[in-house]
């Protein structure tokens, strides 16, 4: 009869392509149970987004199924999140495990569109996401979602609209279609905070953070206020883009925020009629930016006009299946996305953060 040990040997041949390490080092594998020739166990990995999820559980059946006395094995696929560790004195929002920025150097880039359908993607793995639209200047993601509910008084502030199964927040919620805002510095910094602590977001994985453009106000607060996991860089592929770009990189590694990924939007248009692929703002920028700066290019978006129509029309494009462009590379970018958390997260083990004060 195959024992605990046997198993266990066989599944450490079964290693995380991202955390470099067997699913049996890294603490995955749970409940294992033998019955005579059945075996039984579960994989806990660290995001439900994992790009790898079904290569794990098929080498994970083969290697115990290959035992000596294995007559059928069950594998089942499961997902707790890892939150990022807080430094001393600064903490998390309650509940909410990672915190991800997601910025640019210059406007124009479809910054808000990758945050809004970069939740959407998340939670269609099954992650519970929530979505902070801290660009006071430009609130364009209840838009782009197209929410009409307002948030609603709770017990210690308010509670965000939920939609497409995200929790979302913006500053459009409170302010006339149409109205400019005017803010200086102290005004930004208390919006930001009352977001963070007098909304009910409740239990989160990630909350995103659309950012306004550069490397302002909101930035400095969000830095200065909570722990962030790691931030995430939207530009265009042509180098007057990118060298801005670069600013928001050098800011949030001056501020010791780590840099999660570059994603490069409107990276090339396939003509629909001929399937011809034109690189109409160039190409290869975002790999050149990332190698720089040592940093994974986390994907590309295509300059489609079904993504245009559809956060004109208030709906994320993941909603048009697998078979749309968009949809498929923002589903792609959010699973290595999720893959780049939790190795920051597992570095962060070994090294906690640092708090940064001015």
């Amino acid at each position: 009869m195959v024992t605990q040990e046997q198993v266990l040997a066989a599944l450490r041949q079964v290693m995380d392509p991202d955390l470099h390490r067997d699913i049996v080092t890294l603490g995955f594998v749970k409940d294992l149970k033998i019955q005579q020739g059945e075996v039984s166990l579960a994989i806990v990995l660290t995001t439900p987004a994992c790009p790898v999820k079904d290569r794990l559980k098929e080498q994970a059946e083969q290697v115990v199924s290959a035992l000596p006395g294995v007559e059928r094995v069950q594998v089942e696929m499961k997902s707790d999140v890892r939150p990022t560790s807080p430094p001393q004195g600064l903490n998390l929002i309650p509940g909410v495990r990672n915190i991800v920025p997601v910025g640019s150097g210059k406007g124009g880039v479809g910054k808000s569109t990758v945050s809004a359908n970069l939740a959407v993607a998340l939670a269609q793995t099954g992650a519970r996401v929530g979505l902070m639209d801290a660009d006071v200047y430009g609130p364009s993601i209840p838009i782009i979602l197209g929410i009409k509910d307002s948030p609603q008084p709770g017990g210690r502030g308010i509670f965000p609209v939920e939609a497409y199964g995200v929790k979302v927040i913006s500053s459009g919620f409170f302010m006339k279609p149409g109205q400019a805002v005017i803010w200086r510095g102290p005004m930004l910094a208390k919006l930001i905070d009352q977001f963070l602590s007098q909304v009910e977001w409740g239990e989160l994985d990630y909350m995103i953070v659309d950012l306004p453009p550069g490397t302002g106000d909101v930035q400095l607060t969000l830095c200065q206020r909570i722990p962030l996991t790691g931030a995430v860089i939207v530009s265009t592929p042509q180098d007057v883009a990118l060298q801005v770009a670069e600013k928001a990189l050098d800011m949030f590694r001056q501020l010791r925020c780590p840099t999660l990924g570059l994603i490069e939007n409107m990276s090339y248009y396939i003509c629909p009629h001929c399937g011809q692929r034109e690189n109409i703002f160039d190409t290869g920028g975002a790999e050149r930016a990332a190698a720089r700066w040592n940093a994974p290019l986390l994907g590309k978006i295509p300059l489609a006009t079904g993504i245009r129509e559809a956060s004109d029309g208030g709906r994320p494009v993941l909603l048009d299946g697998p078979d749309s462009p968009g949809a498929a590379a923002f589903l792609e970018i959010a699973k290595n996305l999720a893959a780049q958390i939790s190795i920051q997260n597992m570095k962060e083990v070994a090294e906690p953060a640092v708090r940064i004060t001015f």
